[in-house]
């Protein structure tokens, strides 16, 4: 058992919510803005998304390929690192299968909000948070969560199957 910290809660329209919870959502918030942000406006983060595209193509303009793969997964860890000690402020337990399911979740949320797009990814996150939220507050289906998340999954990729805010993309051949 590990104890973090505990800050209480606060009544917002008579609910009753953790203000970890909602340390987590302004940060999680806080997080997006800057990574979209240095997506869309630095030079590796251009180059992450023409490395992303094509990696032959982005090579042959003189990036180095090799550097963007290294500064991706570093800040693809330092999230992951994030996510956990956020994780860990509402379940206080580390046991060795602690981030599989979350990571899961993880996939599912940016799959439904669409790959490729940051706020789509935090946006499927928030769904996905809201229906585990629902179905947990009712016993007939709360066993049945995470069924529910993946049915749902599976719906919206029937419906669109580039995510809510995911992009078509089109190849030519």
């Amino acid at each position: 058992m590990v104890t973090i910290f505990e800050l209480g809660s606060v009544n917002i329209a008579g609910m009753k919510i953790q203000l970890n919870t909602l340390l987590t959502l302004a940060c999680t918030v806080v997080v997006m803005v800057a990574l979209s942000l240095f997506v869309k406006f630095t030079k590796i983060g251009r180059a992450m998304i023409a490395t992303s595209e094509d990696r032959d193509a982005t090579q042959l303009m003189g990036i180095n390929v090799n550097m963007v793969i290294s500064v991706t997964f570093a800040i693809g860890s330092a999230l992951a690192a994030l996510a956990g000690l956020f994780y860990l402020l509402k379940a206080p337990s580390i046991y060795n299968t602690f981030g599989s399911m979350p990571g899961i979740k993880a996939f599912t949320a940016a799959v439904i909000g669409g790959i490729g797009s940051i706020p789509g990814a935090m946006l499927g996150g928030i769904l996905l948070g809201i229906v585990e939220s629902i179905s947990y507050k009712i016993p007939a289906i709360a066993s049945y969560t995470d069924a529910i998340e993946f049915l749902i999954l599976i719906v919206i990729l029937l419906v669109r199957p580039s995510g809510i805010l995911g992009k078509v993309r089109r190849e030519k051949v």
